[in-house]
């Protein structure tokens, strides 16, 4: 109920907005239709010319990369961005006040979210610079007796979530200092840092459908992890991070935690039965196709699959129509096989044809077996043009043939 009535919010606000009134907010598959392009700033010709037809926009799989905002984050946020504008670090004055109060606000969602004292909460740009000053102040405090561990807690590419709290208690042992990049598990899958023994987390907004460009840092306080920043200034976030914290962006950030918090179990049920409809009806459609990553310790959303004898570029190529990748968004411009497909045994040509599904909060069913339907159809079609493919169905063992180059 509470996300129908954002959805009609948002739908108010752009139907009373002047100038011309683009399509309410829908979900699912009508998502892909639009009205309106990017505009020319120049105008090279005042002979009117024949108006364009709907921009096709193509459905929304690489959750991995980011997330669409969620409408109850926005209405969150719009207050701060128009009417309470104020410093939250501008202690004589109510605008000062009414930032504050909301950026504290903010520190105590995010917080009870993984279950940390508001107080260990210091808000960052995001989690790669929650990873920088993590990491740069615990290489520096490391001893010849000392050692630092540093895990992914979900796999951006292939979904396999750490044995984190094991990893915890053996470094909490050991007296070792313990950093997760939680980027990709906050708000999907439980966390507690002190169950945990976790001395530092990472926290990306725009990975729970919050804004991008914010994120926080979680930084123990019993036993202390002491920190050193990596800029100087006005010593905002107790010095930790200078800068005035963006209030609309910490709003956001704080509200998508608390509606995570609030949805956890509901979205990951859902997710689950989508990847299972997914994972299934392409498989038992298709053979030879692997799922990467541990089937059992695996976050549903994430689903990344190898389809034998077909090149993974091709593939994306031919489902323009689905927003899909073959990995991380921060490498995908890199022709090369994927690091981590590759440390965990597969085949360069099996690395070389995966595929990544995300699968959100978002995603329809519909949109599900859309992508299942396309994916199928362009999977046989590009085998049906593989000579590797033919030689498969005449029996061939391709590892058995000694290639010879000219």
């Amino acid at each position: 109920m509470l996300l129908r009535a954002a959805w009609r919010r948002a739908a108010v606000a752009v139907t009373a907005a002047p100038g011309p009134k683009p399509a309410a907010p829908t979900r699912g598959l009508r998502l892909r239709v639009g009205d309106h392009a990017p505009q020319s700033a120049v105008t090279a010709d005042t002979t009117a010319a024949p108006e364009a037809g709907p921009v096709l926009r193509p459905l929304y799989m690489d959750v991995q990369a980011t997330t669409p905002l969620d409408p109850r984050v926005l209405d969150a946020m719009l207050p701060y961005l128009i009417n309470y504008y104020g410093n939250p670090h501008s202690r004589t004055h109510a605008y000062g006040w009414e930032s504050e109060a909301a950026m504290e606000r903010a520190r105590q969602q995010v917080a009870s979210l993984i279950g940390a004292d508001p107080r260990e909460i210091i808000f960052t740009s995001g989690a790669t610079e929650s990873n920088n000053i993590a990491i740069k102040e615990l290489e520096a405090a490391i001893q010849p007796d000392t050692s630092l561990v540093s895990v992914m807690t979900v796999n951006n590419e292939i979904g396999v979530k750490q044995p984190i709290a094991e990893i915890g208690q053996i470094c909490s042992s050991r007296k070792v200092y313990f950093h997760t990049d939680a980027a990709q598990a906050v708000g999907k899958i439980p966390l507690n840092v002190n169950d945990m023994k976790i001395d530092l987390m990472s926290i990306s907004g725009h990975k729970i459908y919050g804004p991008k460009g914010v994120g926080a840092i979680y930084i123990r306080r019993r036993p202390r992890v002491r920190v050193e920043a990596l800029q100087s200034g006005g010593g905002q976030e107790r010095g930790m991070r200078s800068g005035t914290v963006p209030t609309p962006l910490v709003v956001g950030l704080g509200a998508a935690c608390e509606v995570a918090q609030q949805e956890m179990e509901y979205d990951h049920k859902r997710i689950s039965k989508l990847a299972e409809r997914l994972i299934q009806n392409i498989m038992k459609s298709l053979p030879d196709v692997v799922m990467n990553g541990d089937p059992e310790h695996h976050y549903p959303g994430c689903i990344n699959l190898s389809f034998a004898y077909v090149e993974g570029e091709s593939l994306l190529m031919a489902l323009k129509d689905v927003a899909l990748s073959s990995g991380s968004a921060c490498t995908s411009a890199s022709l090369e096989p994927s690091y981590v497909l590759r440390a965990i045994g597969t085949d360069e040509d099996l690395a070389h044809s995966s595929i990544r599904f995300g699968i959100g909060r978002f995603t329809t069913e519909e949109e599900v077996d859309y992508t299942v339907e396309k994916c199928i159809q362009h999977v046989k079609r590009l085998r049906e043009m593989s000579p590797l493919w033919e030689m498969v169905q005449d029996g061939i063992d391709l590892k058995s043939i000694k290639w010879t180059q000219h």
